[in-house]
């Protein structure tokens, strides 16, 4: 009889765990659409400290992480929320590599670590790595939307170095996988098919289109941009970029 109710009380105990869980995911999700990024990020944290490998919940800390970093105005609470950032995306690979979304972390965390890196070699580092996170997660689901915008805005930036940054680049640590504004408009258009109200995949892919001597597509891509629904903080500034953009270019 003792052995019954044990097990009984252990079966509740597991079913409210599971519940609370659930709930403190529901609560961020629904800070996330209020534009309370700070908020979800503690909803996420809350369920790590009951589940420390919940994947979905490190995935979530770390893209609140950047996006309450990348508001920041002071260096230093910067760099620590895109650390933090990092580290739960390491988290999430270590924890399961097989699913793609932990790829995606590592290869957005990574792309956020070059913002704040004042070494170079590591910042190559971290530049190389947001390439074979973003391959390694459509390796494992070409139709990960956000894999392919990180991809794509990987070729972009890649595209864009100036001939004496790549040739210090190749002195110095071996030089980098090539990029090109045809493969970062072809990830980034996939992206648009796959998400499309991903506002910063918008105002990447107009740039894109623009350095790429393409500005009826740019003018395009633009138009759609400012008339998405606002779905984040970020979208707020990406929005107002994309107008000023397309102002300049009419």
């Amino acid at each position: 009889m003792k052995t019954l109710f044990s097990f009984l009380l252990l079966l509740a105990t597991t079913a409210l765990f599971s519940q609370d869980v659930t709930v403190l995911m529901k609560e961020g999700d629904n800070f996330e659409k209020q534009f309370k990024e700070a908020e979800a990020l503690d909803k996420y944290k809350q369920v790590l400290l009951l589940e420390p490998n919940h994947q979905k919940a490190l995935v979530k800390a770390a893209e609140m992480n950047v996006a309450v970093g990348s508001r920041q105005t002071d260096k230093q609470a910067k760099r620590l929320y895109i650390e933090s950032g990092y580290a739960f995306a390491q988290r999430a690979f270590n924890t399961d590599s097989s699913q793609a979304d932990a790829s995606y972390a590592m290869a957005m965390t990574s792309g956020k670590m070059t913002e704040i890196e004042t070494e170079n070699k590591k910042l190559v580092g971290y530049v190389r790595d947001v390439r074979y996170y973003a391959d390694k997660a459509l390796s494992l689901n070409a139709n990960h939307a956000k894999a392919n915008y990180t991809l794509g805005k990987w070729h972009y930036e890649m595209a864009n170095l100036s001939g004496i940054r790549k040739a210090a680049v190749k002195l110095l640590y071996g030089g980098l996988p090539p990029g090109s504004f045809e493969d970062a408009e072809r990830y980034m258009e996939k992206c648009k098919s796959l998400e499309p109200y991903f506002a910063p995949n918008y105002l990447d892919l107009a740039k894109a289109y623009k350095d790429d001597h393409k500005p009826a597509q740019a003018i395009e891509v633009l138009t759609r941009l400012v008339k998405l629904p606002t779905r984040s903080s970020e979208d707020i500034t990406v929005k107002a970029e994309g107008a000023k953009l397309l102002a300049s270019m009419q």
